[in-house]
């Protein structure tokens, strides 16, 4: 059986219909030709794909089918204004044959832009968190500190600017929690999980007084040469300098660790206000970039295992 291509053509259904809007839009609302022009490629190369996913009928289209076709089409590098304009003319497309009388419902009407044109997060899979963090460390003080930040990093979900302006006052590792202050000078309560608070009694106990050497203590949690706090700058080399160590073969950064603390938490089956509240995120929107993410790797476990994925 012969597959369905990419590029099929759309069904003469769709491609009757699409004949219609285009001259409903220069008719009866007068849009100039190359506004025209461009809604009708941005919806054939929408047409097409539905009809390499079998959506022979328009009317079996559904919301995620349009989501799918959004995320794919920024994949291949469309840029922002391209995405907004082709999902303006899918709204614009079914209201017209909810209008005509050609569908019962119009599925654009609660569908919400959902920002797809926005890089999602490139995540660290839990089995490669795993051989970052349990990596062999040298047993001294800059082994102890990298080790206790990484730990910290996963655990928390801390933003680079956030985790090198904690302070040791900010960290009660008796109850399992860090004090943060975060973007506006909100404060919140982030829990520590066991490896990183076993992480970081080692690195307070026997490394940190290491890098004062006798001088002033400014309170800052992790310190350098000197005993300084670190940049975020030299945060960033240190993780990548660890993550090469690990065999890791994917660009990472501070918040990489970030991102994937909140993908393997939702993952796992944490309910997205929770994560919301300890990334620091004010509107539950950006939390649910997550959930873009999560489906993607579920839909890349499917294509490699199902024996017809």
């Amino acid at each position: 059986m012969k597959p369905r291509a990419e590029a099929s053509a759309p069904s003469p259904e769709a491609a009757l219909f699409l004949g219609e809007f285009t001259n409903y839009l220069s008719v009866e609302r007068g849009l100039s030709r190359h506004t025209v022009e461009a809604y009708e490629t941005d919806l054939r190369k929408f047409l097409r794909f539905l009809a390499g996913k079998g959506r022979v009928e328009l009317s079996a289209v559904r919301r995620d089918d349009i989501m799918d076709f959004l995320l794919r089409e920024k994949k291949r590098g469309l840029k922002a204004r391209s995405l907004s304009r082709g999902l303006v003319a899918v709204r614009m497309f079914f209201r017209f044959l909810t209008m005509e009388g050609y569908l019962r419902e119009d599925i654009t009407e609660v569908l919400e832009s959902p920002h797809l044109w926005q890089e999602l997060p490139k995540v660290l899979s839990p089995a490669e968190v795993e051989s970052l963090l349990t990596q062999p460390f040298p047993d001294d003080r800059y082994g102890h500190r990298d080790r206790a930040m990484l730990e910290t990093l996963y655990a928390t979900g801390l933003r680079a600017s956030e985790l090198v302006t904690l302070t040791v006052d900010h960290v009660n590792l008796d109850s399992g929690f860090i004090r943060c202050l975060g973007k506006g000078s909100k404060e919140r309560i982030v829990p520590v999980g066991a490896a990183a608070r076993q992480a970081l009694e080692t690195y307070l106990e026997r490394s940190r007084p290491l890098f004062l050497r006798g001088g002033e203590d400014s309170g800052v949690l992790f310190l350098g040469r000197g005993g300084k706090g670190l940049s975020r700058a030299r945060l960033w080399g240190i993780v990548k300098s660890w993550v090469s160590r690990a065999g890791i073969r994917k660009e990472v950064s501070p918040h990489t660790l970030r991102h994937s603390f909140a993908t393997h938490l939702l993952g796992r089956g944490a309910d997205l206000r929770s994560i919301q509240e300890m990334l620091g995120h004010s509107n539950i929107s950006t939390t649910q970039v997550y959930t873009h993410v999560d489906r993607e790797r579920l839909k890349e476990v499917h294509r490699r295992f199902h024996p017809r994925g």
